[in-house]
């Protein structure tokens, strides 16, 4: 399918908002149409985030075709919601870049367009940034408007929840759509809805609203009998009390597709003071059958034929971390009826879909809530379950606290599966998981455990829940080397590394230290320089003893590791050296001190000097300065 301009020909004539804004209201139709099919087009040929965008067509077209963006302020969240809105802030004819090296950002990125007015990656961010940005918008005086677009789960974590409360407290300018893409909140979704927020945001209404308040506001029984009759009469109609009562104007639910009438509430709310509350419905996929059916699968896709209605199968490969550990956790529940999985909304991407259908009872997703997530897990150890929290690496930063307060401080056997460990590629900075070594390491009790291969995380993973304390097994995304999965589980002995080759060189000997599932690479360093390679597996406990007795063999040591230099497993290896006088150089290879920005795993690998090339070229260079 053409992403020509001659397919879409009322779209054409709005590449910007301020274009859209000098069309028809009538044509607005015709443009989400447009818009959904070219959608639909770039994705199809770029891969990326899908079924989301499609759901919020036509609320991107009436909130720029209302709000006077960029002077206005609208914040999107989670971001990958965003793709129309790029297609209609001026990035149109690069769609087909996204999520590639050099290419457009997968979510809205400040840097990259004037539109994107807060980089948003992970979830339930956008009401807190719009408190502020209404504060910043009152101080200037200019009249400035700011929206939150919050949907896609986001409303299901606390910070979310705080921002409103803070929000409807400090009662400055501020509209939160809330895009209902699941109807997990009302399904009371048609024309008399639709009819009645256009009446609630009139302004006879709020006239009339705010009046009789004032009026009532001096006899204490009437306004008691008001108040509740207002808020009774309210939770007939619209479910929003909640709202209300955290000092917001709740106007809603709407229908989130059609956006004429989408362009009229908005105009009205545009002239209401004050917080507000937008409730709008929509359906993820919209416009797609086969995304609308199964909006989970669809969710992030490949490239695609559209007129097909499945997705291509990828090629047969060695099963995935994830794979490793979902069946991992179905082995160890088989025999640990003790052991409780707890995912923050990531059941599908964290592999644990046939554990949640095989033990229900031992299975919790809480929604989008990171913290909530560790000191549940932490509840359940102090009463003598094992849980397993899996969790992205991005992720557990959410949770650091609950980390140290609720699992270290009280040493509990808290098991962290931390999926995304390292590169995960094509979401970018906000989802490279290049700091949970150096965030972990720092903390009394922990364990942490970097497998070299599949069956190292396995076994590894079993390890860590014999453990009697906290412990982390980091592993990345996609699939390993093919290695042999042992169907026994067997413990191993903490803190101990394996050779797996010695050098045979009589100068300059170098011992490759690896830290992780950069182990093909360093293999093949190790081969092509002659080098010693011992994998490490224990980033803590550090396994001294091989590093004192290889330092009396070696002249350099050599630290590979995919995450951050800055305070790493490399920097672990630094510090033992300087603490105990040992005479070795030291070259750590690993992540940058910089964030590191979307392209494939191979690409960045190469790119920062942690493939196998690049290894060789860094210890090579190092080697020359001896």
């Amino acid at each position: 399918m053409s992403l020509d301009l001659a397919h879409y020909p009322t779209l054409a004539l709005a590449n910007t908002p301020e274009e859209l804004r000098t069309l028809p209201k009538d044509k607005l139709p015709q443009v989400a149409d447009e818009l959904r099919q070219f959608l639909l087009s770039s994705v199809s040929q770029s891969s990326g985030h899908f079924a989301s965008g499609l759901g919020t067509v036509e609320l991107t077209v009436a909130l720029h075709y209302v709000y006077n963006t960029p002077v206005d302020q609208l914040i999107w969240d989670v971001g990958h919601q965003a793709y129309p809105h790029k297609i209609l802030t001026d990035r149109r004819e690069r769609m087909t870049t996204i999520r590639q090296q050099g290419g457009l950002h997968p979510f809205p990125w400040p840097p990259e367009s004037q539109y994107d007015t807060f980089a948003v990656g992970h979830s339930s961010t956008s009401i807190s940034a719009a408190v502020g940005m209404a504060i910043a918008a009152d101080k200037e005086g200019l009249g400035r408007k700011t929206v939150a677009v919050i949907g896609d789960g986001a409303l299901t974590a606390g910070l979310a929840f705080e921002a409103l409360n803070h929000g409807g407290d400090i009662a400055k300018d501020l509209v939160v759509v809330l895009n209902d893409n699941e109807m997990s909140i009302s399904e009371n979704v048609g024309a008399l809805n639709s009819h009645l927020a256009r009446l609630l945001t009139g302004n006879f209404y709020n006239t009339i609203r705010d009046g009789s308040k004032k009026v009532l506001s001096t006899v204490p029984p009437l306004k008691e009998f008001a108040s509740k009759a207002e808020e009774h009469i309210k939770g007939m109609v619209v479910p929003g009390t909640i709202f209300e009562e955290l000092g917001f104007n709740y106007i809603g639910p709407i229908d989130g597709h059609d956006v004429k009438g989408m362009v009229d509430t908005l105009k009205n709310m545009r002239n209401i003071s004050g917080p507000q509350i937008l409730h709008v419905v929509t359906k993820k996929g919209k416009g797609y059958t086969v995304a609308e059916n199964d909006p989970i699968k669809f969710h992030a896709v490949p490239k695609f034929n559209p007129e097909e209605a499945t997705l291509p199968k990828s090629a047969p490969s060695s099963p995935s971390y994830s794979d490793i550990f979902g069946d991992w956790l179905c082995d160890m529940a088989a025999q640990d009826p003790l052991l409780n999985a707890i995912t923050p909304a990531m059941r599908e991407g964290s592999g644990m879909v046939k554990f949640s259908k095989d033990y229900p009872e031992q299975y919790f997703d809480v929604a989008i809530a990171e913290q909530h997530a560790v000191t549940l897990a932490a509840g359940m150890a102090i009463r003598g379950l094992k849980p397993v929290v899996a969790i992205y690496s991005t992720f557990l930063q959410r949770a650091y606290d609950q980390l140290i307060h609720d699992v270290a401080i009280q040493n509990l056997p808290v098991l962290f599966a931390i999926d995304r460990a390292g590169i995960v590629g094509a979401d970018g900075p906000t989802h490279q998981g290049a700091f949970d070594i150096s965030y972990l390491r720092c903390i009394p009790n922990m364990v942490i455990m970097t497998p070299g291969d599949e069956n190292e995380c396995r076994q590894m993973l079993y390890t860590g829940h014999q453990l009697n304390q906290p412990a982390a097994v980091r592993y990345p995304r996609g699939g390993g080397e093919g290695v042999p999965i042992e169907p026994q589980m067997t413990a191993l002995a903490i803190g101990v590394s394996r050779t797996l080759n010695t050098s045979s060189a009589t100068t300059q000997r170098v011992a490759i230290l690896n830290f992780g599932t950069l182990l093909p690479e360093a293999k093949q360093a190790a081969e092509i320089l002659n080098a010693t390679l011992i994998d490490m597996r224990f980033v803590k406990p550090l396994d001294q003893q091989a590093l004192i007795s290889a330092a009396t063999e070696h002249d350099l040591f050599v630290t590979i590791e995919d995450g951050a230099i800055k305070g790493g497993a490399g920097s672990e290896v630094a510090e033992f050296i300087l603490a105990n006088d040992i005479d070795v150089k030291l070259l750590q290879c690993g992540l940058p001190d910089e964030f590191i920005m979307q392209a494939t795993q191979a690409q960045m690998y190469a790119q920062l000097q942690i493939d196998a090339a690049g290894i060789v070229n860094q210890v090579k260079a190092r080697l020359a300065k001896i």
